[in-house]
């Protein structure tokens, strides 16, 4: 293999390109992203640069004068990939070729529907969604957050640090209550209360009210609900989660479901294709049971295994995801490790659910299947170290 083209200057690009380093790999690289900027880590963008607490360069992962070798095609987008002939097609036109191609395109933020185009309304996903945002958070907006996922409760975090008034609607229960259950759902609940956000939990967005905004369309003034209710807005942010970035290679030959679908070493149909990050859609688990993660910590874990087994022209590793994320939210921190599933059952270690800092396992026949912690770190690193049992290595 002499050449590697990375679709996706994200920072499961950019640890692709340096595990391509790292594991010897000396031929041409090129980074194809569909953003002007170089890769850049994400999590910030909701918390301290939403705030104006750090700045650009802060946010870089990779430093301008690292030797890694790299060609960067910057603000094009990937639109074909021929992968049999290892050629891809730009948006400006432009064909590459390469022998080994690392998908790394990420995902696109979802959106409400006819909020295309209104002034106000915004997604969180980039670093000129960020920009975009905290242009509009000067002042004093009334700001409705849909969505009490990590994303929207890290936004509404940011913004009531700012002093502004807040609102976050969430179509369950309580929030996260499907991922963690519904009394770790009600500790995410009680952090807004604790810091004067409101949250309205089975609410549903119906639509939006706007007003003339001159030459610039329209923008919003109001957030309209399913029961009939209404919410005055000068800014509403969309964290309704994310769709794989995965469209622009239908008619690849690749198979595409809700991701780019790999084995368990993260290859896909062809082995010198691989695919890392949001877009994966690798086999794991259960047998046919495909997994998709939305984490950090994910994109940085599949890029050793998928280079490993992209330069071996073969699946010589199989990925295993730690399963660990975190938030920062209100000054403090939520950390997860593990597979937790809402029906496993919630053994308190240290205090309890509703003290500021405490730390749970989640059991399953018997077995800890996860680790959940609220401002107790150093628990927390001690439990997912010796607790979590090593899952079973993948065949």
């Amino acid at each position: 293999m002499k050449s590697v083209a990375i679709v996706g200057a994200s920072l499961a690009g950019a640890r692709a390109l340096q595990e391509l380093r790292g594991q010897g790999f000396e031929g041409d690289v090129v980074m194809v992203g569909e953003e002007p900027h170089r890769p850049y880590d994400r999590p910030p963008l909701s918390k301290e640069f939403l705030a104006g607490t750090s700045d650009r360069e802060s946010l870089d992962l990779l430093d301008a004068d690292d030797e890694l070798g790299v060609t960067y095609r910057l603000g094009v987008r990937a639109e074909r990939l021929d992968p049999a002939n290892g050629r891809l097609t730009l948006s400006d036109g432009e064909e590459i070729f390469a022998d080994g191609v690392v998908i790394a395109t990420g995902g696109r933020a979802r959106t409400l529907p006819g909020a295309e185009g209104i002034a106000g309304v915004h997604v969180l996903r980039t670093l000129d969604d960020a920009l975009r945002l905290r242009a509009e958070l000067a002042g004093s907006p009334r700001v409705v957050v849909a969505g009490a996922g990590f994303i929207g409760a890290e936004v509404a975090s940011t913004c009531r640090g700012l002093g502004l008034d807040v609102t976050v609607l969430e179509a369950l229960d309580a929030p996260l209550s499907r991922v963690f259950g519904p009394e770790l759902g009600a500790v995410c609940a009680r952090l807004h209360a604790e810091h004067g956000t409101r949250l309205r939990c089975r609410s549903v967005v119906s639509g939006l009210t706007t007003v003339d905004n001159g030459p610039r369309g329209r923008r919003v003034t109001g957030v309209d609900l399913a029961d009939g209710g209404h919410l005055p807005a000068d800014v509403v942010v969309m964290g309704i989660g994310m769709s794989p970035a995965a469209d622009w290679l239908i008619g690849s030959g690749l198979t595409i479901g809700n991701g780019v679908h790999t084995d368990h070493g993260l290859v896909t149909k062809l082995p010198n294709v691989v695919a890392i990050g949001d877009v994966a859609q690798y086999a794991g688990g259960e047998a046919g049971q495909r997994l998709r993660h939305e984490h950090w910590t994910n994109a940085t874990e599949q890029a050793g295994v998928a280079i490993a087994n992209l330069l071996a022209g073969q699946t010589i590793r199989g990925y295993t995801a730690s399963g660990y994320v975190w938030s920062d939210q209100y000054g403090g921190r939520i950390q997860v490790a593990g597979h937790p599933a809402p029906g496993d059952k919630l053994v308190l270690v240290e205090g309890t659910t509703e003290d500021s800092s405490f730390v749970a396992t989640f059991e399953r026949d018997g077995v800890t299947v996860g680790v959940f912690a609220l401002n107790n770190v150093k628990l927390f690193n001690r439990l997912k170290r010796q607790a979590l049992r090593p899952p079973a290595p993948v065949a």
